[in-house]
């Protein structure tokens, strides 16, 4: 290569990182480009992805054929925000369906309103208030809308695969409009939340799982798809409603069920081969064995089973640090785990991995790690006495004669193994209400911890083992409290505050979509996993974790999000997965330093401003 030909490329790369590690307003580069519309006047104004309303400018109107079809006073976004909040609050009451209609479920009807006509003011608007909006279009109120959706159903969002389409996803998947798409939930409807099977109703958590990609990793919302594959129900009662939307026959199983799944992958992936795609709320039975099954051929992970354990990682390394021990003394830990399903085993693989790392990864080390563990499933405490045991909770099987010396058998209750254990981490993934009763709490006082911890991660919030108030009333204040729905602070007296933790899958899921992304690694490693959980246990401050905060603030997400990003995106480079994306090469990523790492992922994080729009005719 010639000296001048060298001069160029350096001046070539050293213009781009100067534009990565300059200060950038709210909005991307991408946001600040025109966008080419091939569309004018009311069909712009029908078109959510495009419509700005009153924000419309009086050049743009002209250009679209929009004057007159508008009010003539131009509004800026900030004044829609304020009028959508003042006709918000008025209107919550008015549009429930009566006094059994929960003031959650009139606030979804409105945002989703908002979100029908005009996406980028919905995304505004939810980013603005993410920690009032944040449990009304996900946990808890999505898993009220899912058991509504037929009713509820308006406008189409999303795709719908089903076993009657077997044959033809390949070219179904052509008339989704947009030409790239960078992140896909889907569900199969079988185990919302803790809900059961909801059938197509569960297209509902792949909306909701978006919209938190959008608002908290910024990722385009013209790029993300939520999809539901329906191979049938289970669920009689939607056997039986006339107005059940889905396939009413029973679900696939077997390699009937595979095969469905195997198409949608393989169709998803030939029109987009560099999207993400997350699956949500399948049934255990399906849940590990379609992670086996893809990971290693695809950039998809599970977010039941990889997420939900990484957020319990996290919060766990918390509550070591908030005993004023280092999170080295992780592997010391005894923790007696609650739930043996896709959520629950999924927890106990990423945390005996990690105490096995902190142990030095011999077989040694995962010997150890795996001793520290005792599961409760619904027939009880699981020995290697069992019968039939699920091939998954095998290896945290307790040796018989080791438990006889405890005192323990196959099958002791929960209360049983807290007793004789002592634990310093009680961790529910039961789906179970109420489970950690008082005989179980007053149990727990017995732990050897010197702040032993409660982790109560079901969802919805009928579903958690406890509520804060009872595991505080009961304990007293000198514990860990975290749970998987918001529950509020409680006051202890004399000034004491028990902090109430929600450890929401939503601190990493979309920070691991968007390093994923950002990197352009072609899998999701454990690697990857292990570095976001890490990087959220590190967010809170020494002082916040000695008052018993371990997880952070909602309204802080979409910095925890770009950090988390940044973890994910060095971990790739680490495993030497690093792929690049768009104008950043692979050479090129690994090159910049910590501050350009966090600026190259903020500049990609879109941000909802409405962009100038230019039509061009077809």
């Amino acid at each position: 290569m010639g000296i001048s030909n060298k001069l160029r490329l350096s001046s070539r790369m050293l213009h781009r990182r100067i534009l990565y590690s300059s200060a950038r307003s709210f909005t991307t580069s991408e946001g600040h480009r025109p966008t080419i519309v091939h569309k004018r006047s009311l069909d712009i104004l029908h078109d959510p992805w495009f419509n700005k309303g009153t924000a419309f400018t009086m050049t743009e109107r002209d250009r679209l054929d929009l004057r007159g079809l508008l009010p003539p006073s131009v509004m800026d976004s900030e004044q829609q925000i304020q009028r959508f909040m003042t006709d918000l609050k008025r209107l919550e009451e008015q549009a429930r369906d009566g006094p059994s209609d929960p003031n959650a479920l009139a606030k979804w009807r409105i945002l989703n309103r908002l979100h029908d006509r005009n996406e980028t003011m919905y995304y505004k608007v939810l980013i603005a208030n993410i920690e009032e909006y944040a449990p009304i279009v996900y946990t808890p109120t999505v898993g009220l809308v899912c058991q509504n959706y037929s009713g509820l159903f308006r406008r189409p969002r999303g795709m719908y695969f089903s076993s009657e389409d077997r044959g033809e996803m390949m070219s179904m998947v052509y008339n989704w409009p947009a030409e790239q798409v960078d992140m896909i939930v889907v569900t199969d409807g079988s185990r919302i939340l803790g809900l059961g099977d909801l059938g197509i109703h569960g297209i509902g958590i792949s909306v909701g799982k978006l919209d938190l990609y959008v608002a908290a990793a910024g990722i385009n919302p013209q790029r993300v798809l939520p999809v539901m594959i329906d191979v049938g129900t289970n669920n009689e009662k939607l056997l039986k409603d006339p107005m059940y939307l889905g396939l009413q026959q029973h679900r696939l199983e077997n390699d009937e069920y595979i095969d469905v799944i195997d198409e949608f992958m393989e169709a998803v992936f030939t029109r987009w081969p560099h999207v993400i795609v997350q699956f949500e709320d399948f049934q255990s039975k399906w849940a590990f064995k379609l992670l086996q099954r893809y990971r290693n051929r695809y950039r998809m992970f599970n977010d039941d089973v990889q997420g939900t354990a990484g957020v319990a990682i996290a919060g766990l390394l918390g509550a070591v640090r908030a005993q004023g021990r280092p999170m080295l003394d992780f592997p010391k830990m005894k923790i007696v785990v609650a739930g043996a399903g896709s959520a629950g085993i999924g927890v106990l693989n990423t945390a005996r991995k990690t105490m096995a790392r902190m142990l030095g990864n011999t077989e040694t080390a995962f010997e150890s790690a795996q001793s520290q563990f005792w599961v409760v499933d619904a027939q009880g405490l699981i020995t290697e006495g069992r019968d039939n045991i699920d091939p998954e909770a095998l290896p945290f099987a307790r040796k018989t004669k080791e438990m006889e010396r405890q005192g323990l058998r196959e099958g002791a209750s929960l209360v049983e193994v807290v007793r004789e254990v002592k634990p310093d981490v009680l961790l529910g993934l039961s789906a179970v209400g109420g489970l950690f009763s008082k005989e179980v709490l007053e149990a727990m006082k017995g732990s050897t911890s010197t702040r032993p911890a409660i982790f109560a991660m079901s969802n919805p919030t009928k579903n958690a083992e406890c509520t804060a108030q009872e595991a505080f009333s009961i304990l007293g204040d000198n514990i860990i409290f975290a749970s998987g729905s918001p529950f509020k602070n409680v006051d202890l007296g004399n000034g004491h505050v028990g902090h109430c933790n929600q450890g929401n899958n939503m601190y990493l899921f979309p920070g691991i979509g968007l390093g994923v992304l950002l990197s352009g690694t072609p899998i999701v490693s454990d690697g990857m996993l292990q570095a976001a959980a890490e990087c959220l246990a590190a967010y809170m401050s020494e002082e916040e974790v000695l008052k018993g905060i371990i997880y952070p603030q909602i309204s802080s997400i979409r910095d925890i999000t770009k950090r988390i990003a940044a973890a994910v995106i060095k971990e790739a480079i680490e495993e030497d997965l690093v792929g690049g994306y768009r104008e950043m090469d692979a050479r090129e990523l690994k090159k910049l330093n910590e501050e350009e790492l966090m600026a190259y992922v903020e500049n990609n994080m879109w941000s909802p401003e409405y962009p100038t729009l230019v039509y061009k005719d077809d």
